[in-house]
């Protein structure tokens, strides 16, 4: 999935100008990312996190599924500059990691981007079941959480798979029951097709049954309790912008994975070009740490008054707000 190997083993000139020339470009990338997209994803996802916790008893079915995107994009972002200042093409490397460390930031990656990639899925299929059937519990906030927790749950259990695979390509070949599973191409196969392509397909199942339901006019359209309409707005912007920013890394992911395995000797050119698309894929992954709060926040019309109850909250204190609470009561009344 991830190389930080160095790529100026070239003796031709040609070939040691262009690399030099896509290291440039990825370390000015690399320093856009940890001055402006680090922040601000830190920011907008610990936000997102502590409006929707403060403000429990507001929290719709897509707040849920939001507040989980937001602690894999912390996860994320914790894991982004660890490989950014460590990777070894750019201009400066700050350390290289040894196979543990790598490992674990696969693992943190994987389990992170499968948790976006089904949260944004199911948050699709909730928002069908809920356009079409208001004030199920099918979609409710209760079995959301639970939901989402079996996300999480899943999300382990299927990397670990991976992992066996990733570290079995890292030990000694003297183990025997590693020696059997050195193959990353099976590892990066498995997130393919359970990180990518059912997600995709469900997706767009959920999508064409919206569209269609959305044609359709019924009584239930003027029910108070459906969700806002600022959320099929949303929905339809997170489910684009995830998809956008997540399907050159799993191209990048699928064309390494079938090509690797047939070509031994490839053409220095292609391997420099590619690499350099490799690594500008697994930017715009990680960009969606900070894109998708910065949607909710400015496209849920819901998040201002949350963020005015919670700052009202943090200024005012606990014990001055409940003595200025008793004295306005009785003018009230």
């Amino acid at each position: 999935m991830w190389s930080c190997e160095a790529l100026n083993d070239t003796e031709n000139s040609e070939d040691q100008h262009l690399f030099h020339d896509f290291q440039l470009v990825l370390s000015v990338v690399t320093l856009l990312y940890l001055l402006i997209c680090f922040p601000v994803g830190l920011c907008y996802n610990t936000l997102l996190v502590l409006v929707n916790l403060y403000n429990k008893a507001t929290m719709t079915m897509p707040d849920v599924y939001f507040v989980n995107m937001a602690i894999a994009g912390l996860i994320i972002n914790a894991v982004a500059p660890v490989y950014l200042l460590g990777c070894t093409n750019t201009k400066w490397a700050i350390w290289t990691f040894n196979n543990e460390v790598y490992i674990t930031l696969i693992i943190l990656f994987n389990i992170s981007s499968l948790v976006i990639m089904y949260s944004t899925t199911l948050l699709s299929l909730d928002y069908y079941i809920e356009r079409a059937l208001p004030r199920t519990y099918m979609s409710s906030v209760y079995n959301t959480k639970h939901v989402c927790g079996f996300i999480w749950g899943g999300a382990m259990l299927t990397s670990f798979s991976s992992l066996l695979f990733y570290v079995c390509n890292h030990v000694s070949t003297k183990i025997i029951e590693c020696s059997k599973m050195q193959n990353k191409q099976a590892a990066d196969a498995i997130m393919i097709f359970i990180g990518y392509a059912v997600p995709a397909i469900a997706v767009l199942y959920a999508v064409v049954l919206i569209l269609r339901i959305r044609k359709e006019t019924t009584p239930l359209d003027q029910d108070t309790g459906r969700l806002d309409p600022s959320v099929h707005r949303l929905l339809i912007a997170t489910v684009c912008t995830q998809f956008i920013l997540w399907t050159p890394y799993y191209a990048t992911l699928t064309v390494n994975t079938f090509t690797s395995t047939q070509t031994n000797a490839v053409d220095e050119n292609y391997f420099h070009i590619f690499h350099f698309l490799k690594s500008l894929s697994r930017f715009l992954a990680f960009s969606s740490s900070f894109v998708i709060p910065l949607l909710y926040r400015y496209i849920n019309t819901n998040v201002p008054s949350k963020l005015h109850r919670l700052l009202k909250k943090l200024h005012c204190g606990r014990p001055r707000c409940s003595r200025e609470h008793t004295t306005v009561q009785p003018v009230m009344t």
